[in-house]
């Protein structure tokens, strides 16, 4: 049955991509793509990767399809036509695209079994995670183990990923300070959705416990699925939500532009200062076992405050883009 439920998914991930393609109304292409997010978030789920699933849903379908609005906003509706002719060099692409597809077809059916356990993976790899989490870290979720702990420099990689593709976006838009006049009124532009009575009440309802499940997501992470990356995406929907309700001043006022540069980069500096102090505590860099006398407590310690960065970083960085994309618009 969850084979079928799969492939029922699969198909309709191809038919909304191609539809996403084909469309030619980018608001019907950007709804599109929020849809598409869905199911991929559902075959996550369907694939026992409910970490990834709860990203994939709070950032694809939800953030970025708020951001590709703010992009709409500043272009036309509708994909502007242009003569298309299959020249040498589009022959030459659908050719190049066409053998890759065929190399990853092909390289699939090496794949192991879906879920085999005698997979190397699943052989060597997965139980040595399971017996080593139980005695040094003592979670129950072995995937928080496995990226805050075990993975740590890879993780500390990614946050410095995002926080870096932030300072990017930042640099290219601005972040609209200039724009913006502490306390100025509220126009038109950018009042939000103020005069719309049932988007507000609902939102309003909504917004409490968006922001529970953020921090439930955040301070879970070591017993079921969450951590950092989930929490932060989630938490920035929901001040997202109250910009797109309130207008963006209001949303500013509460989490002033100059707060939000200050999480970017206080979290990431929190996760790198929580690798220094195993250093000076006379260990190695990310070895959280000697923040505390007794070894599992001290993991417990470091999970917890590098899982803080990761959230603060990963709120302060999306919420930043948004009000970079909010500032162009009304600009």
């Amino acid at each position: 049955m969850t084979t079928l439920f799969g492939i029922f998914l699969l198909t309709l991930l191809m038919i909304t991509g191609m539809a996403i393609v084909h469309t030619r109304n980018l608001f019907v292409a950007v709804m599109l793509m929020g849809i598409a997010s869905l199911l991929i978030a559902a075959s996550f789920f369907l694939l026992d990767a409910a970490d990834v699933a709860l990203t994939e849903a709070a950032i694809g379908a939800g953030i970025s399809t708020v951001l590709f609005l703010g992009a709409l906003a500043l272009t036309s509706e509708r994909e502007r036509k242009r003569r298309r002719s299959l020249s040498t060099s589009s022959l030459l692409q659908f050719g190049i695209v066409g053998v890759v597809a065929l190399i990853v077809i092909w390289a699939t059916f090496d794949q192991p079994r879906l879920g085999s356990p005698s997979a190397p993976v699943q052989a060597h790899l997965t139980p040595w995670y399971i017996e080593s989490t139980r005695d040094l870290i003592d979670i129950p979720n072995a995937v928080t183990a496995v990226l805050a702990s075990f993975r740590g420099y890879d993780t500390l990689g990614e946050v410095v990923v995002v926080f870096t593709a932030g300072v990017g976006v930042l640099f290219l838009l601005g972040t609209g300070a200039s724009s913006r006049a502490a306390g100025a009124p509220l126009s038109e532009d950018n009042a939000g959705l103020r005069h719309y009575l049932i988007p507000r009440i609902l939102g309003r309802l909504l917004i409490p416990f968006i922001l529970l499940l953020g921090f439930y997501v955040q301070f879970h992470g070591e017993y079921g699925p969450g951590g950092g990356f989930q929490a932060g995406a989630i938490i920035a929907a929901s001040v997202i939500l109250y910009a797109l309700l309130e207008g963006e001043q209001r949303a500013l006022s509460v989490i002033p532009q100059g707060v939000l540069l200050a999480m970017m980069a206080g979290g990431t500096l929190l996760f790198g200062a929580v690798g220094v102090a195993g250093i000076v505590l006379g260990s190695n860099f990310l070895d959280y076992s000697v923040l505390s006398e007794d070894p599992v407590n001290g993991q417990h310690w470091g999970i917890l405050l590098i899982e803080m960065g990761i959230g603060i970083t990963v709120a302060g960085v999306l919420i930043s883009i948004f009000h970079a994309f909010a500032a162009r618009a009304t600009a």
